[in-house]
């Protein structure tokens, strides 16, 4: 994946960086579903409502935590591994598909790196996300130089 591939640089809604690094792990600050900052949903993931209906949402909050990550490397260097990746869910009383939510998370990190972007994961069930987002994606990678 090369910067060609970063369309959406997130913008941090308060005052914190979008990725930290120390030595070969970057950590992601946790990404919401925002295009130019603005989110493209709102509200709590509802029980009743088809997962599809999801989707995008949790594919953008992906793709900005992906992005992060790719914007803290430098030119030579590359994503190796996901190592973890936390989904936190807005969720309804009542919603139980927490995992079938975070899998679109995870066929996007899949489609983008491959086998490297499958780690361990969690998905969790919150009470209220920032500006009453349906999702928040955090990811930790492990960087490589070279080939």
């Amino acid at each position: 994946m090369n910067s060609a591939d970063i369309k959406n640089i997130p913008v941090p809604q308060g005052k914190y960086v979008p990725a930290s690094r120390s030595g070969n792990l970057v950590f992601s600050a946790g990404m919401t579903p925002r295009v130019n900052g603005v989110l493209i949903l709102c509200g709590k993931v509802r029980a009743d409502e088809p997962l599809i209906m999801y989707k995008d949402a949790v594919r953008q909050a992906a793709a900005n935590a992906l992005n992060a990550v790719l914007n803290s490397l430098s030119q030579k260097e590359h994503i190796e591994k996901v190592l973890l990746l936390n989904v936190y869910i807005n969720a309804q009383d009542g919603f139980e598909s927490h995992s079938k939510l975070a899998d679109f998370a995870s066929d996007y990190l899949f489609e983008k790196l491959g086998e490297a972007g499958i780690g361990s994961r969690a998905a969790v069930g919150v009470a209220s996300l920032p500006g009453n987002a349906p999702v928040e994606i955090r990811l930790v990678a492990a960087i490589s130089s070279g080939g």
